[in-house]
């Protein structure tokens, strides 16, 4: 009887082992989608200020001078800001144009 015990405490102990282990990834899984969700808020945060500063500066080269910018960083920024208002259903001028 002590060889069926000590190989379901082999078993047992195997078992909880790979759960604990199956509980990390999961964790660190969360950790990165908390991370991600983080980083495209800063993003769109980021998008939304370019599509203001284009704005104001009254086009897109103007605002990449501005900034300091490559136009291309601008161009990627305002589609980020548009996706976003596609997303939310908001109505907002679009400065892509400009």
């Amino acid at each position: 009887m002590s060889v069926q015990n000590s190989n379901s405490d082999r078993a047992l102990s195997r078992k909880q082992r790979l759960q604990e282990k199956q509980r990390r990834q999961l964790a660190v899984v969360d950790t990165v989608d908390k991370a991600e969700a983080k980083v495209r808020k800063a993003e769109v945060e980021v998008a939304m200020a370019v599509t203001e500063a284009v704005q104001v500066f009254g086009g897109v080269q103007e605002a990449s001078e501005g900034l300091d910018m490559p136009v291309q960083t601008v161009q990627r920024f305002l589609g980020i800001a548009q996706d976003e208002v596609a997303d939310t259903g908001n109505v907002v001028e679009s400065v892509v144009g400009s």
